[in-house]
């Protein structure tokens, strides 16, 4: 078992309290923390001490795959830790972005490389060849835009907010209420003729903030895209926003979003789980490198992006279901009683509240309190826990 220390990226949209104050540090911070990482990605690898010696996750994996992953889990991965663990501090909205699939990511960093661009090189979109899906769990009321609206639901918005600009594009929807018509209506927004953008962005936010106040089935959504407009001005992100599905998860609920889903999230702090991997294709509400066309290609407007509930195993322990290979999430509410954790193989575990003492078939033993994490190591097998504590347990998705 691994103490792990974790890396703190400072995002722009991030809070100057949550991740402090988790972690027992001073706050506000200087600046904004957005995401705490634990895991092995190599841009941010957590850092541990092995024997006295102070290295990181990624280079205790490269040494003994077979070793910390188990030999299964190291030849299904290729070597690698397959997942990565992260805190969300959301003060205002990510980009709206998508995620490929594993042989869009494959196909992508390939041929970037080949282009000749470097890593570290701001005009990528494939920092690494893995795909992205993940999962999200609130734990606070966490704000998302997750998935396409239908067409016709799409219309309906459009309709209600009654911009003259978007006309047309309320007329497509209704004489072709199909899924392309929403791929079609994205493009449209997001390659807006500059001269109009921000007389169109002002126009959704004035329409917006109208509906918002109105008993309308779409007041929340709206009163969304008003914050939007005050935090992005004049970012046609703002506008492809109205074409996503809007909700608030409640604390424990998750949001698993695969390849190809549009999201943003807006509002909140949560725990997220993801293959490890830092492969974002943006289209808006960023500063950083946008790609329209990729993200187009990319995009697919019939995925599911489904808000999943804790399914109960017993024991106060819960399992978040989805069909990432790559990861399988899981949250324990601990009381006095020993508890069995889920798993044998690699694992990465975050205590969020309170203090857990975990014990390994291998005779090692650990305390981790809230904001701490470790590693668990596949050789140190069934692992159980103790004490008054709530803690989040990653595991790959297969069996390892």
């Amino acid at each position: 078992m691994d103490l792990l220390d974790p890396m703190v990226q400072p995002y722009a949209w991030g809070s100057r309290t949550v991740l402090a104050e988790l972690q027992g540090r001073q706050a506000p911070t200087a600046g904004p923390e957005a995401e705490l990482w634990m895991g092995a990605h190599p841009s941010a690898p957590s850092g541990l001490d092995r024997g006295g010696v102070r290295t990181t996750l990624d280079a205790v994996v490269a040494a003994d795959p077979a070793g910390e992953l188990g030999a299964e889990c190291a030849r299904r991965f290729g070597g690698r830790l397959p997942f990565m663990l992260k805190v969300l501090a959301a003060e205002q909205a990510l980009s709206i972005q998508v995620h490929p699939s594993r042989a869009q990511a494959e196909a992508g960093f390939r041929e970037e490389t080949e282009r000749g661009l470097l890593p570290g090189d701001k005009a990528r979109n494939y920092v690494d060849d893995w795909p992205k899906p993940e999962i999200l769990c609130a734990l606070t009321p966490f704000e998302v835009l997750a998935g396409m609206r239908t067409a016709a639901d799409a219309a309906q918005l459009l309709r209600e907010l009654g911009v003259g600009e978007l006309e047309p594009v309320a007329a497509d929807f209704a004489a072709a209420p199909v899924p392309e018509a929403l791929t079609a209506a994205l493009g449209r927004v997001l390659n807006w003729p500059a001269e109009g953008r921000a007389a169109l962005v002002a126009a959704v936010v004035a329409a917006c903030a109208r509906l918002a106040a109105t008993g309308s089935d779409y007041a929340a959504a709206a009163q969304a895209i008003v914050r939007l407009g005050a935090e992005h001005p004049g970012d046609l992100g703002v506008v492809a926003a109205l074409l996503l599905r809007h909700a608030v998860l409640r604390p424990g609920q998750a949001v698993f979003l695969p390849a190809g889903g549009l999201h943003s999230y807006l509002h909140g702090t949560g725990v997220e789980l993801l293959a490890n991997s830092d492969n974002v294709v943006r289209a808006g509400l960023t500063g950083k490198h946008i790609d329209v066309p990729e993200l187009l290609r990319l995009t697919d407007p019939t995925v599911p992006v489904p808000v999943i509930e804790p399914r109960p195993l017993g024991d106060g322990v819960f399992a978040y279901d989805s069909p990432a290979p790559e990861f399988r999430l899981y949250l324990a509410e601990l009381s006095a009683a020993t508890v069995a954790l889920p798993g044998g193989g690699p694992r990465l575990v975050l205590c969020a509240g309170g203090s857990a003492t975990l014990r390994s078939a291998a005779g090692s033993e650990l305390t981790v309190s809230r904001g701490e994490s470790c590693f668990l190591p596949a050789a140190d097998g069934a692992v159980t826990a103790s004490g008054q504590a709530v803690i989040f347990l990653a595991e790959s998705g297969i069996n390892c």
